[in-house]
């Protein structure tokens, strides 16, 4: 996402020349190119205007020290305007009720029934909340279905009454079905339109009027730009709602509705939504967002992913065996089942500082370990526990073939796994890694 924009942006910036003081006449070029870069990802003229404004009325005069070049102030001072822009910080995201209600609202193919599905998994692993999916729209042949699929596949219950056709009653009965069945969140999805019309409006309008929740999101494709904006503000001024979702941020997206919903609107993004798998969903944290934008990566997100599937007993008896130079093919298979939970392989990278940029373009997808998995699952149990045994040629011969891959590539695996344990071994001698482990969030 945004690959556009951070290139549009990265070169605008480099082009700021000079040092001790960020001139007038020095940094005009720059905010130039920022607009445009800004209104070609299909942000608002009048937003990028404003946008550029107040980046040079704060990088006027400043003084540059010795030990940053001009280029590098003035990406600080784009990416804490970027973060303002978004909202400054992360929304809250407000549930009272009980059972707590989650309205959802948006044009048709902006991703809701997705979304509601995610949010309840969402909701259900971080809060151990007990979601309860209520199917309101009554138009679309295949939603009641869609809905069933998606809450079969995360385990939560879907409430539909199929041949009942007022939406505002069949959200107050899932409701009071929720009560009554132990149910501490609702979700309630509704229907969208091809296109805004009166009668969807009156009826997104009427259901939240007859369910009060306590949360009203603003579902919408962050691909259709200018539009999701426009479309943005039409249902605020009749919902009033809570906040935005971002959803399909993984496509070919420019990036202008999220640059540019939070100024219209004056409402929060509270979630983003990337790829059909149920749990790629994420909060929106503008500074991170912004810092994306900008390819300096994202630690933050990325080592909190990693504590989401972080086991310390495990982690644990990992380090031992380690230290005696046992880890094998079992270990490294379960190492590699870890990082896939993480999700997509190269939105890992890119939010890793300096790396992001350079894998970009690359092809690399969820089958990126494949080709390993297949060499150490045509192995015998005996040869994942003792990978000396691989030293064999005949023993090489036969997982090539069992693998489908080549002897070469069978070859480049066994001896790159091997120098890597010499480096495990070597890290946990030295005590590095105990003292990382302590030290890091992942040790405590």
């Amino acid at each position: 996402m945004f690959d556009s924009l951070q290139d549009r942006l990265d070169r605008a910036i480099k082009t700021l020349k000079g040092d001790g003081k960020i001139t007038e006449l020095n940094v005009a070029s720059t905010i130039k190119e920022i607009r445009r870069a800004l209104v070609d990802a299909d942000v608002n003229y009048t937003i990028a205007k404003d946008f550029t404004a107040r980046v040079k009325d704060r990088a006027m005069g400043q003084n540059v020290l010795t030990s940053v070049s001009p280029g590098q102030l003035m990406v600080k001072i784009v990416s804490d305007e970027l973060t303002e822009l978004m909202g400054g910080k992360a929304a809250d995201f407000v549930l009272r009720g009980n059972p707590a209600i989650v309205l959802l609202s948006g044009l048709q193919g902006s991703g809701k029934t997705t979304f509601a599905a995610k949010l309840a998994n969402f909701l259900k692993t971080k809060q151990n909340r007990q979601p309860l999916l209520v199917a309101c729209d009554v138009y679309r042949p295949a939603a009641i279905t869609q809905l069933k699929v998606l809450g079969e596949q995360i385990g939560v219950e879907v409430y539909a009454e199929i041949d009942n056709k007022n939406p505002v009653e069949l959200a107050k009965n899932g409701i009071a079905y929720a009560k009554s069945n132990n149910k501490n969140l609702v979700i309630v999805d509704t229907a969208g339109r091809l296109a805004i019309d009166e009668d969807m409006m009156n009826e997104i309008e009427a259901i939240k009027n007859g369910i009060q929740p306590d949360e009203t999101l603003f579902v919408v494709d962050s691909m259709t730009g200018q539009d999701a904006v426009n479309t943005a503000k039409t249902f605020n001024d009749r919902l009033n709602f809570d906040g935005v979702v971002l959803t399909k941020l993984d496509g070919d997206t420019r990036g202008g509705a999220a640059l540019s919903i939070r100024y219209i609107v004056n409402k929060p993004i509270k979630f983003i939504s990337t790829g059909e798998k149920l749990d790629r969903l994420d909060v929106f944290y503008p500074d991170r967002m912004a810092q994306r934008i900008l390819g300096m990566g994202d630690v933050i997100s990325l080592v909190e992913k990693a504590q989401e599937q972080f086991d310390s007993e495990q982690a644990a008896k990992l380090q031992k065996k380690i230290m005696k130079n046992q880890f094998d093919f079992n270990d490294f298979m379960g190492q590699l089942k870890q990082l896939k939970k993480l999700g997509n392989i190269k939105d890992l990278l890119s939010m890793i500082p300096g790396i992001g940029k350079s894998v970009k373009d690359l092809n690399i997808d969820d089958d990126a370990f494949k080709g390993i998995e297949a060499i150490i699952q045509s192995m015998t149990p005996s040869e994942r526990k003792n990978p000396e045994l691989m030293a064999a040629q005949s023993r090489r011969d036969r997982v090539s073939k069992g693998s489908g891959r080549t002897l070469q590539e069978v070859n480049q695996f066994l001896k790159q796994f091997e120098e890597m344990r010499k480096m495990m071994k070597n890290f946990s001698k030295t005590g590095n890694m105990s003292r990382g482990m302590k030290g890091s969030p992942f040790g405590r």
